[in-house]
């Protein structure tokens, strides 16, 4: 017989207060500071299937910049912070009792949900769940996927019944990539579970570590929408100002010299134009529109608001093609130097990327592009965008100069040289002196 609700969560909260084992399942910008924070009061198994990652962290590394880890005693025993450890063997879940889910939720070429991380992460923990056990998720996904996907998985590989032998939850990721302010911890939330019982334990599992507080949500679906519609509004926001970019370019006038006179009004948002890339605004409206015309419903505000944003790079490129035609400039065979790859300042981050699609367009026209950024790991932009950025600025002449993100170290670059060698000075990011550049966003 499986074990009755009311005995199960007696038994799961009793195993919390005994500081049971808690695995994070995915050790990326949102798995590793999670898995941190909670080492510092439970006993924690940070798992990655990437036995490189692990090996980094095991020696105190952390290339996504999101955790600090210096001064974390790393000991041979791979403890760190006294509960945390890492780990790349199945076999070591075997100990744990909850396990949150935090691996990605990309789309596919198709812009479709790619659920496949998060069904293979799911099959994964099938097969070492116990009766008793708790599984969250926190990846990003559509209202439904947790109970309609990934549980018939769970069932499936570990022979248990949902709510029955086993329980689940939903706490959608809130981590800011490259934001050292808004950190997990000052982050207020979301929390969910499969049964009222679960939920509040859910709920006080987390508020254990977040300073800000939590919010229970009603249901799994409510929890799921609710990510879903936080990135869905921000991008839907921005492809507003964007349109009125591509709009005030063709009037002549400067996009920001209208937004900072419209901002005068108290109840104006004080939205940007700029290149929407990134793990969650430019993915997940794909989510929630799949979940709507699954239904049957065709959404109109926000697929056209993600046609505005996907367009944008081709817009900047073909913008710079125009400068150049009007200095005189040969367009075939031309360098062009684009500053930045990452898909935000200050942060390593290069997941979905805008800025490969002015790369791309750029090349349309026979143009010879370099990229350079100090923060993007090199072998990771090879990999999954088969682009070689260089090694460090070039002493090289450019027809052309695009800041495509807004890094600390391009606001001080020498651009009067460029000027001087008769480049174009292209600002997406609105970032640099305006009497410097040719055009921007």
């Amino acid at each position: 017989m499986g074990l009755t609700k009311r005995s199960c969560v007696g038994l799961l909260a009793k195993k919390c207060r005994m500081k049971s084992t808690i695995a994070v399942i995915g050790l990326g910008y949102v798995g590793l500071p999670l898995a941190i924070e909670f080492g510092k009061k439970y006993n924690v198994i940070g798992f990655d299937i990437n036995t490189k990652r692990v090996a980094e962290l095991q020696s105190g590394i952390d290339c996504t910049q999101e955790a600090d880890l210096e001064g974390m005693k790393v000991a041979t025993s791979t403890t760190v912070n006294n509960g945390l450890r890492f780990s790349a063997d199945v076999n070591d879940l075997h100990s744990a009792t909850v396990f949150i889910v935090t691996v990605p939720t990309p789309i596919d070429q198709f812009k479709a949900p790619d659920l496949t991380p998060l069904l293979k992460a799911s099959e994964m923990l099938g097969k070492v769940l116990k009766k008793g056990d708790i599984v969250i998720y926190e990846s990003t996904v559509y209202p439904g996927c947790t109970e309609e996907e990934c549980v018939p998985v769970l069932e499936k590989h570990s022979g248990l019944k949902f709510n029955i032998d086993f329980f689940c939850g939903y706490s959608p990721e809130r981590i800011n990539p490259g934001d050292k302010i808004n950190t997990l911890t000052k982050i207020k939330k979301v929390t969910s579970g499969s049964t009222p019982e679960i939920a509040t334990l859910v709920n006080q599992l987390y508020g254990s570590i977040i300073e800000a507080g939590t919010h229970q949500a009603p249901s799994i679906k409510v929890a799921e929408a609710s990510k879903a519609i936080e990135n869905a509004q921000r991008d839907v926001n921005i492809s507003f100002v964007n349109e009125l970019a591509l709009i005030f370019d063709r009037i002549g006038i400067d996009t920001n010299d209208v937004l900072e006179a419209a901002g005068t009004k108290w109840n104006f948002l004080k939205y940007k134009p700029g290149l929407v890339g990134g793990h969650c605004i430019g993915v997940d409206p794909y989510y929630l529109a799949h979940k709507a015309e699954s239904l049957g419903y065709h959404p109109q505000v926000i697929l056209s608001g993600r046609r505005v944003n996907d367009n944008m790079g081709m817009f900047v490129a073909n913008k710079v093609v125009k400068l150049m035609i009007g200095k005189g400039k040969s367009i075939k065979g031309a360098n062009v130097l684009i500053l930045g790859v990452t898909f935000k300042e200050n942060c390593p981050d290069v997941r979905n990327t805008k800025v490969v699609d002015i790369y791309n367009e750029l090349k349309q026209f026979q143009i010879n592009v370099d990229i350079y950024d100090p923060w993007a790991n090199a072998a990771e932009v090879k990999h999954e965008y088969q682009l070689e950025l260089l090694p460090a600025l070039p002493n090289k002449d450019y027809d052309a100069v695009i800041v495509a993100v807004a890094h600390t170290e391009f606001l001080t670059l020498d651009y009067p040289a460029f000027k001087a060698h008769g480049a174009v000075i292209f600002d997406t990011k609105a970032c640099i002196d305006r009497t410097l550049v040719d055009g921007r966003l």
